[in-house]
């Protein structure tokens, strides 16, 4: 049995060979992401990394919404590398923690169940997963979304998508909410519509306090650390 498994995955591991979650070059096996980009990610660094949000305490992000992060991201939400979740985990988790944000626990904003049957999983409900694995913080489903809303990144500006996430997310069960402090997950950031929505929700609901984690934010291009 364990030469075949060792067969199959040599077998797999040709078919498709580990790649950097970022730049996308082939790599050794059990590295996911390569030397160089770990140098020059666009990293967000000091109070880049956090910003204040409607409802939110405090909303931070590793990385700028840019160059391989952004490819690197369409490609985890468009082309089922879903396992791209362990490898922003790591980044997430260490600015959660350089950021002082503690909680007692972790949600994320819910697809549509249309939008996740069609896409097989929810990005940001996998984020959340591994952040909670990390961390050891329970990861609890605390919003449904109600409506199938046209996506946000077809929308521009900030009041457009302000309008166009109103009454689109609901709480499932507010006694689960009640005196939490909670951490919202995402995958990015722009104008923080959406998160303030969710956040508006469940402090509707109880919540003592929202803080909020992404993989990403837009901004103001920075230069790569060399």
């Amino acid at each position: 049995m364990r030469t075949l498994l060792s067969v199959g995955e040599r077998i797999l591991s040709l078919l498709y060979p580990p790649r950097c979650a970022f730049c996308h070059n082939l790599m050794p096996d059990g590295v996911s992401v390569c030397a160089y980009c770990r140098r020059t990610l666009p990293y967000t660094q000091g109070a880049g990394q956090s910003r204040k949000l409607t409802h939110i305490s405090q909303c931070v992000s590793p990385l700028y919404y840019e160059g391989v992060v952004r490819d690197s991201l369409l490609r985890y939400k468009f082309r089922s590398l879903s396992g791209y979740a362990a490898v922003y985990g790591e980044f997430l988790t260490k600015c959660i923690d350089e950021n002082g944000i503690s909680c007692d626990s972790i949600c994320w904003v819910p697809l549509s169940r249309g939008r996740k049957w069609k896409r097989g999983y929810d990005q940001a409900q996998l984020l959340a997963q591994e952040i909670s694995r990390r961390t050891g913080v329970p990861c609890e489903r605390l919003l449904r979304k109600i409506r199938n809303n046209p996506a946000q990144s077809g929308t521009k500006s900030a009041a457009v998508r302000r309008e166009n996430v109103k009454g689109v997310y609901r709480a499932c069960d507010p006694e689960a909410i009640r005196g939490k402090s909670i951490l919202l997950v995402d995958d990015i950031v722009t104008t923080g519509s959406t998160l303030s929505e969710c956040a508006s929700v469940l402090m509707q609901a109880g919540a003592r306090q929202v803080s909020a984690a992404t993989v990403a934010c837009s901004g103001e291009k920075k230069e790569p650390l060399r």
